[in-house]
């Protein structure tokens, strides 16, 4: 097992902190307040109190380290330093419905060298409050849940491949998009999948439950963490041209070296015939 750094420690025990919060709510989820905040998009108080037990935990252990986050947005740390990106309750809807799959997703992202813009992501953690698995990894140092080695999958054919997605909702996605990748997809797969929380379903791809994954319409604080988990456990993360980025939001696919291609060609050719 790779050496555990003090980073990753500190970020494992922020979100456990706020995990432990978000299971007492989420066996009270009938008192929980709620307000609207878009389209089929709900925040809540746990929201809330897990983004600010994040705040509280990772501000203190690395000062002057800046954060964006999905309730508080982008807050500037000082010069240099990178910043943490931050979903304190991914899969929100899920919560609020009594649905027991949902995560924290905690990134570190540098700067680049030019001090103008935000580089590599070299530090992530998706925790999942139910069942207690920590996924983490590294830059360089591999993926890991807890102490077992992550490895994405194996699997070479389309169709014994278990692909996850995310399907467009209220008004939120492109629903003639995903519905023309599902046509090209669907046939010759063995199964989609839609969970509904994005960094999850890139740690799965990392652990070979899911052997791919695409989705669009995303923000960074979903994918940030994912993206590394995936490519640590020797993947290949991409958005849909195909080209590789620290972060793929607003469009990603993710799978082993031979179905990324394979997806890919596909999906490029779906998006092209229309």
């Amino acid at each position: 097992m790779a050496a555990i750094s003090g980073l990753m420690r500190v970020m494992e025990r922020a979100a456990r902190k706020a995990g432990g919060r978000l299971r007492r709510d989420f066996g009270e989820i009938e008192h929980l307040q709620v307000s609207k905040k878009g389209p089929a998009d709900f925040v809540s108080k746990a929201d809330q109190h897990s983004e600010r037990t994040l705040w509280d935990e990772l501000r203190v252990a690395r000062p002057g380290w800046g954060f964006l986050m999905e309730e508080g947005g982008e807050i500037p740390g000082e010069d240099g330093k990178p910043r943490f990106i931050i979903d304190p309750l991914d899969g929100t809807t899920n919560f609020l419905h009594g649905i027991p799959h949902f995560a924290i997703s905690i990134a570190v992202q540098e700067p680049t060298l030019d001090g103008k813009g935000w580089g590599d992501v070299t530090a992530a953690l998706v925790y999942q409050p139910i069942t207690d698995e920590s996924f983490w990894a590294e830059k360089a140092q591999g993926a890991w849940l807890q102490d077992r080695r992550l490895r994405v999958s194996a699997r070479r054919h389309l169709d014994e491949a278990l692909i996850a997605t995310g399907i467009p909702f209220a008004g939120r996605g492109d629903i003639n998009e995903w519905a023309r990748i599902y046509a090209e997809l669907g046939p010759r797969i063995a199964g989609i999948r839609r969970f509904g929380v994005a960094s999850l379903d890139l740690a799965w791809v990392a652990a070979g439950r899911f052997d791919g994954y695409w989705e669009s319409s995303l923000y960074p604080w979903d994918t940030a963490a994912g993206c590394l988990l995936v490519r640590e456990a020797g993947g290949f993360v991409s958005d849909y041209k195909g080209r590789s980025q620290p972060i793929c939001d607003e469009t990603v696919l993710a799978g082993n070296d031979a179905l990324h291609s394979k997806l890919h060609k596909l999906l490029a050719g779906a998006l092209r015939n229309t």
